[in-house]
């Protein structure tokens, strides 16, 4: 049994009374310690990670990349993206204003994976332009929508001057 011993130490002379030490139980204390350490170990070993593996390449030259296979979505205010076929300078598609979800990013995804897919009989490559005007979760759900439309090929690039411009353009920067 846990205690604490609360009586002085007796300093030489005389003892007139003898005094009974006081004693605390601590035997309660001990038992709730152990009980909030468990506690804690299994809360935080049944928490899940809800982290999703971006491979990321490796630090090399520049690739060739065909603009035919390549989606480039900016990421606007207002939970706005921007998305176009081709590179900045002379996009291959007419760039369009969509939201997050089902009926806005995630079709046109869709749309360009099975399209590029029966063209070219290649994988989309989707280059993803966060703007300084976009949240984070707005980059988090554009990962999800593209690991709901299973593309591999994608990488997070900073955003050029001619992306920005054409942000504003769609009066979405």
């Amino acid at each position: 049994m846990a205690e604490l011993n609360s009586s002085p130490a007796k300093a030489g002379g005389r003892s007139a009374r003898t005094r009974i030490a006081a004693r605390v139980d601590l035997t309660a204390m001990v038992d709730l310690a152990f009980l909030l350490i468990t506690f804690f170990m299994l809360t935080t070993t049944l928490q899940k990670n809800n982290a999703m593996a971006i491979s990321m390449p490796s630090d090399g030259g520049a690739m060739g990349v065909p603009q035919s296979r390549t989606m480039t979505i900016c990421l606007g205010k207002n939970n706005q993206a921007l998305w176009y076929m081709g590179m900045a300078d002379a996009p291959l598609s007419q760039p369009r204003i969509v939201n997050y979800g089902k009926a806005g990013l995630r079709q046109a995804i869709i749309n360009k994976v099975n399209e590029v897919k029966a063209q070219t009989g290649k994988d989309i490559i989707v280059l993803v332009k966060p703007s300084n005007r976009s949240h984070y979760d707005n980059l988090v759900n554009t990962l999800d929508e593209i690991n709901i439309a299973k593309i591999d090929r994608y990488a997070i690039v900073d955003i050029a001057a001619k992306d920005v411009d054409l942000l504003k353009k769609y009066n979405a920067y």
